[in-house]
């Protein structure tokens, strides 16, 4: 998969930019601040209908704009295909392909498959649950539409139970028989995002060993697991046990919403005693296999965007993910950086074409092409 143009109009620090990108590296530097990473943003809210960092719409919309415009052309089999985000405050969203509204968001998950790693995302390793399962969800939602489906039906359940519960602890009266209705709601979407999320991680652990072991050097063993209560025993079970305890803390503490995944380096915590070098090794092969994973799913090529990449990474870790980066079959790579010298020097070394953009203050220099692409 190939993003061959973006057009952005009122994204962020961005009135409107026209960019044409290299199918190999695609490079923006830059001071801090001159919105780099905002360029990725936009890339990956045309990918997801959403900001990577959060950010409600009304936020990214840039500031006194009516309304915010992303298109996208993708190389095609034949002709390229444009798709369309659109939003206007107090209004929906909508997403077009070829001027064709779908007629969910959702429904356009999965259509191009993207990867951001950010410098933030060192949190995915260290704090709580939350984000582990939100990397997990993201990917398996680009994967497999049902199971979007299933988790949406599920955090829906989930919230109905949990205002239920609120209510009865303030009213002071029982409500058993709702109470079971949306317990057993439960279980058949939970049941689908186990089993996906089991297959998932079997498949994933392996493939994110070996990418760790190549970054490293093999100096440390890195191992990654699933965690869930809902694997020691089944859910209906959970559930009733946790009845009265619900009841107090007014809220569902049995679930698949308080999955986890395990995340440890030489049998210790990546959380509690990893270097910086080490986590930022760690997120970067953890990313690097979600993308295989999604590339082998999806039959595409998923889209890689690497914001800040050199921070933190010592130069012969630095010199193998530059190996992984070069493999042909790889698909595109967006960086951000902010030493032009130091992006210039890792460019002249690929084996793949690429295109330099000097970002400043919200403008965009025209490409600088590899001599493949002059």
């Amino acid at each position: 998969m190939y993003l061959k143009r973006l057009s952005i109009l009122h994204f962020k620090n961005y009135a409107t930019a026209d960019l044409a990108f290299s199918g190999g590296f695609n490079c923006f530097f830059g001071r801090n601040g001159a919105g780099k990473t905002n360029l990725l943003d936009a890339i990956y809210y045309l990918c997801m209908t959403k900001s990577y960092f959060g950010i409600p719409d009304a936020q990214v919309l840039q500031a006194q704009a009516p309304f915010l415009r992303l298109d996208g052309w993708i190389e095609g089999e034949a002709d390229d295909i444009q798709y369309t985000l659109k939003y206007v405050p107090k209004k929906l969203k909508s997403i077009a392909e070829q001027s064709v509204p779908k007629e969910r968001m959702a429904d356009h998950i999965g259509h191009l498959p993207v990867v951001l790693i950010a410098p933030d995302d060192a949190a995915l390793l260290t704090e709580g649950s939350e984000l582990r399962r939100r990397f997990v969800d993201n990917t398996l939602s680009q994967m497999d539409a049902q199971y979007l489906t299933q988790l949406i039906t599920y955090n829906r359940v989930l919230q109905q139970r949990n205002a239920l519960l609120k209510q009865m602890s303030e009213r002071g009266a029982r409500e058993d028989a709702l109470l079971d209705v949306l317990t057993r709601q439960l279980l058949a979407p939970a049941a689908y995002i186990l089993e996906s999320r089991k297959s998932f991680l079997a498949s994933l652990a392996p493939v994110f060993h070996g990418l760790y072991q190549f970054i490293s050097e093999s100096r440390e063993e890195a191992s990654l697991a699933y965690d869930s209560r809902l694997l020691q025993q089944p859910y209906a079970e959970l559930l009733e046990r946790a009845r009265e305890k619900d009841l107090f803390l007014q809220r569902s503490t049995e679930g698949i919403h308080r999955d986890d995944l395990e995340c440890r380096i030489d049998g210790v915590a990546v959380k509690k005693f990893a270097s910086q070098g080490q986590r930022k090794s760690y997120l970067i092969a953890l990313k690097l296999a979600q993308m295989r994973l999604l590339g082998a799913a999806t039959g595409k090529a998923p889209l890689l965007l690497l914001d800040d990449l050199f921070e933190k990474l010592d130069p012969g870790r630095l010199e193998r993910l530059f190996a992984l980066l070069n493999e042909e079959d790889l698909g595109q790579v967006f960086i951000t950086d902010t030493d032009a010298a130091r992006i210039r020097a890792a460019m002249s070394k690929s084996k793949r074409p690429y295109a330099l953009f000097l970002v400043e203050n919200g403008q965009i220099s025209a490409p600088i092409p590899s001599d493949d692409e002059t």
